[in-house]
């Protein structure tokens, strides 16, 4: 097992590297306007899960997945190269759904939001059921309770 701070730093070098390869050397047309937005590396520096955002339709996130799995092997070579392991980590490509995510918590956020200030619309003109104030004088006991 590896310090896990030597896997993080590791990580973030695979993340700068499987960046600059798609930017400057990876030319598939099936690849669409991609961002590489994270890199998670195990302990045992065995394998590498690469995380990307895709701005596009299904269709070129679809494509986009085809070509990253095309250029593995290469991307994986210049990983080698560039970090110098005895093993080179193998990359699995993983599509990174934490901005479909927080996309629907904003949704979310604005309903609930939504749902308050109509809470607060009739809050305003509510009146109590009873008396409006059943606390402001205490209240009188017949001679006969006691």
């Amino acid at each position: 097992m590896v310090d896990a701070a030597r896997a993080r730093k590791l990580a973030e070098r695979i993340q700068k590297i499987v960046a600059e390869m798609l930017e400057r050397r990876i030319k598939d047309p099936r690849l669409g306007f991609v961002t590489v937005t994270d890199a998670r590396l195990t302990n045992d520096l065995r394998d590498a899960t690469v995380y990307y955002t895709v701005f596009g339709s299904d269709e070129e996130k679809t494509g986009t997945a085809a070509a990253l799995e095309s250029a593995k092997g290469v991307i994986r070579t210049e990983v080698g190269r560039q970090t110098g392991l005895r093993h080179t980590p193998s990359l699995t490509f993983e599509s990174d759904e934490v901005q479909r995510n927080a996309a629907h918590i904003e949704e979310l956020l604005a309903k609930a939001r939504s749902s308050d200030a109509e809470v607060a619309r009739a809050a305003a003109t509510a009146q109590p059921a009873g008396d409006p104030d059943p606390y402001k004088e205490p209240r009188e006991h017949d001679e006969e309770d006691g």
